[in-house]
């Protein structure tokens, strides 16, 4: 669709909005103070928290993290998976004036005392032992480190623990010493959130990058109530949405989320727990939620190969009605009618086919949001045939994560939409895309250089990516700068580009990396989904096989090599796919192959498995 989106007036998004987030949250609860807040899992059922109750629980933890010292800018640091507690102890620190260090839970002791050290944090928010363990280690390495406070009790049931002297307490040991200060000093929050100004540090988020250590990126209270009144100038959200969120909140995509809400005042239901999506979604219903595109890769392949497997008639019902769905998905993005004998069998198909799957989620959705890596064309197409849009965004942890995204009303596949209203883009000489607005970061902490590298004098982010911009302003993604490769016959190749291509046409493929770097042709390896695959051996008589003997048999290298075949009839020449390896694992995070936001750590993948790749060449 070709339309402008709904933008709003740009000034009025900058300028008329909340002066910090706790202003944003508290404005929030005096608003709405009765409707649902937060629904977060307790044991097998769902308990809700309204705006009322949850700045309660907040003013409470604010007041303690106020009484064990904390000073205003001062740095709290979470390390949790994404549960209620989270988004509690992140409000907690807003409201108390410091500013929240994100930890991914995933991360190494060695990694989470540097990001601890570098950030100078002073109080942490630990999820459980496992975390708690971590601190313990490194204890001596972090002398700022005053406090541990444990957001699962159980996390305190051992020995260790009732060695520390006081150094670690629980969220209701926190919440107590927060009533006490609140009864000698009623006003204690108040006055704090009222010093907080819109240049004030309110979130040192530290990217878990592709490559080296991880930086830490200083974002404002400015940039984060920018980001919440800009999404509601576009009119796509509203009080009666209810949100699913899974995203880990030490990703900025899960973070930008949660400061939307406090500008609109939907209900979101919280649960991290990755395996738990498809099950919560028909539970909780929601009307949206944000996703990583591998969410949306692996739900794709799920349902093409169960209908696959079912065979006979239901799999041809199934493809039929794929054909019909995508007919009528081409002609209303091109703005054409829909022949009466087409509609007719559009809704045969939707009763038999696509009504199904949309109940897979929940039956309510009005659309998902993709963001954080680039989402495969066919993929998002697919979706909208079956009656479920995606709106794929684009923006960077360095520009507060929402810059640019699709509009229910006006969208464009293959892009990430248009400019957020206040936020400007352009393409610089050598084609990387350049942003400048309100949510760009103040720099990296600690790291003048990189900062002076990657934000210029006039305030554009120099953000990596090769795009273009077109004529009516929508903008496209082509590839990261630095991953861009040229082969030795001199041929530029986008890897990305030809990866997404590939995880759309296999269903069975869990992560794919072209390789050819000053090679005189181009290889892939390739790490199959273990659920798809362990489901396409039942059918090939490698039902009795593990994982490796899977991936390792003739039967699953011809089935790659039938899907790389497809994928080699839609590319240039030296684009083209020779060779490819098939791993005896799928990538992952805790192998480290993988960012906790599930990109591919392209050089720790290639050092990984560089004799595999060398032969391929021999």
């Amino acid at each position: 669709m070709s339309a402008a989106a709904p933008t709003g007036d740009d000034h009025t998004v900058v300028e008329n909005r909340a002066s910090n987030v706790a202003r944003m949250f508290l404005d929030r609860v005096e608003r709405t103070p009765e409707r649902e807040a937060y629904r977060f899992p307790d044991g097998a059922q769902w308990r809700s928290s309204t705006w009322r109750e949850t700045g309660e629980r907040v003013r409470g933890l604010a007041a303690g993290l106020i009484a064990l010292g904390i000073e205003p800018e001062e740095r709290v640091a979470i390390a949790s998976t994404t549960r209620f507690e989270w988004i509690l102890a992140d409000l907690a620190t807003m409201c108390a004036g410091a500013a929240t260090t994100t930890v991914y839970p995933s991360t190494v002791s060695s990694d989470v005392a540097f990001i601890l050290a570098d950030s100078h944090s002073r109080i942490v928010f630990a999820e459980d032992e496992e975390q708690v363990a971590k601190l313990r280690e490194r204890r001596s390495e972090l002398p700022a480190l005053t406090k541990v406070v444990v957001l699962d009790a159980a996390g305190l049931g051992t020995a260790e623990s009732s060695a520390d002297n006081g150094w670690t307490i629980t969220l209701d040991e926190l919440a107590a010493l927060g009533e006490r200060m609140l009864a000698d000093q009623p006003g204690v929050v108040d006055e704090r959130v009222a010093q907080i100004g819109g240049d004030n540090l309110a979130t040192l988020i530290y990217t878990s990058g592709t490559t080296g250590r991880p930086k830490g990126v200083r974002i404002r209270h400015d940039s984060w109530t920018y980001e919440g009144a800009a999404i509601a100038a576009l009119d796509i959200l509203s009080l009666d949405d209810v949100q699913y969120l899974w995203l880990p909140m030490a990703h900025a995509f899960g973070k930008v989320l949660l400061t939307t809400q406090l500008q609109l005042g939907f209900s979101t239901a919280v649960d991290g727990r990755v395996d738990k999506i498809i099950d919560n979604l028909a539970v909780v219903k929601p009307t949206f939620m944000g996703a990583a595109p591998r969410i949306f890769e692996k739900a794709h392949g799920r349902i093409v190969t169960m209908a696959q497997h079912e065979g006979g008639a239901k799999a041809k019902i199934f493809s039929w009605a794929t054909g019909v769905g995508a007919e009528v998905a081409r002609r209303k993005i091109a703005g054409q009618p829909v022949p009466r004998v087409l509609a007719a069998q559009h809704k045969v198909a939707d009763t038999l086919v696509f009504a199904k799957i949309r109940d897979r989620f929940g039956g309510r959705v009005r659309f998902f949001i993709s963001g954080a890596a680039a989402l495969n064309e066919d993929v998002a197409r697919w979706f909208y045939a079956a009656g479920i849009l995606i709106l794929e965004g684009y923006g960077l942890t360095e520009t507060s994560a929402g810059s640019a995204v699709n509009h229910p009303d006006s969208f464009r596949f293959g892009t990430v939409g248009l400019p957020f209203p206040g936020t400007q883009f352009t393409i610089g000489e050598d084609g990387e895309i350049l942003i400048r607005g309100p949510g760009v970061m103040q720099g990296y902490h600690n790291l003048d250089d990189q900062t002076e590298a990657t934000l210029d004098d006039d305030g554009w982010v120099h953000t990596g990516d090769v795009g273009e911009i077109d004529a009516d302003g929508f903008v496209r993604i082509t590839d990261r700068k630095k991953d861009l490769f040229k082969t030795s016959g001199g041929k530029y190749v986008a890897p990305s580009m030809i990866e997404g291509q590939f995880k759309a046409i296999c269903p069975y493929a869990g992560q794919v990396l072209v390789h050819g770097a000053e090679r005189n042709f181009c290889t892939a390896i390739v790490a199959l989904d273990p659920e798809a695959i362990t489901k396409w051996a039942e059918r090939n008589g490698l039902g009795d096989k593990s994982y490796a003997e899977i991936a390792s048999s003739d039967q699953a290298h011809q089935m790659v090599q039938h899907h790389v075949d497809q994928l080699n009839e839609r590319l240039n020449r030296w684009e083209t796919i020779k060779r490819f390896v098939v791993l005896d694992h799928d990538l992952s995070v805790e192998s480290g192959e993988l960012t906790p936001s599930l990109k591919v750590k392209r050089k720790v993948v290639e050092d990984n498995h560089r004799d595999e790749l060398d032969a391929l060449y021999a």
